[in-house]
């Protein structure tokens, strides 16, 4: 199983409304190198939730349900989207500031490159940021 990060500014798609919506397709990524990662994603994949701009921290994990097909919300047919759904919600939210802070995070995408909105995250920094959080579950 490979592990991800996916963003989202809560006031456009929150943590709660990916709850609510149950299976939910991650639809608007139109950037190359993340489109790029949504078609790596296996069904099973977990990504933490990530609330961009507000807020600024892990609030969530997804588990990815269906692997990347064509997004419903462009209408070139360039890009992709794929369908997350909730697993939980992350017990204490990792900030931005803490990660930051955090020399054994420095060479995550969310430090390295902050705009991106879909990235992997190695095992070693995955079990990390769980622990962090105080995320428990498989």
């Amino acid at each position: 199983m490979a592990h991800w990060l996916v963003k989202s500014e809560p006031d456009a798609f929150s943590w709660q409304q990916q709850v609510e919506n149950g299976v939910e397709p991650w639809t608007g990524v139109r950037n190359a190198q993340a489109a790029n990662h949504l078609r790596s994603m296996a069904v099973g994949d977990r990504a933490f939730f990530y609330h961009s701009n507000v807020g600024k921290e892990i609030v969530g994990v997804v588990e990815v349900a269906r692997t990347a097909y064509p997004d419903p919300t462009d209408e070139t047919g360039r890009w992709v989207c794929v369908d997350v759904r909730a697993v939980g919600p992350m017990p204490q939210p990792v900030t931005l500031a803490t990660i930051k802070a955090t020399p054994e995070l420095a060479e995550i995408g969310l430090v390295r490159q902050s705009r991106l909105s879909v990235m992997p995250i190695s095992d070693e920094h995955w079990r990390l940021l769980c622990k962090m959080g105080g995320w428990k579950k498989p």
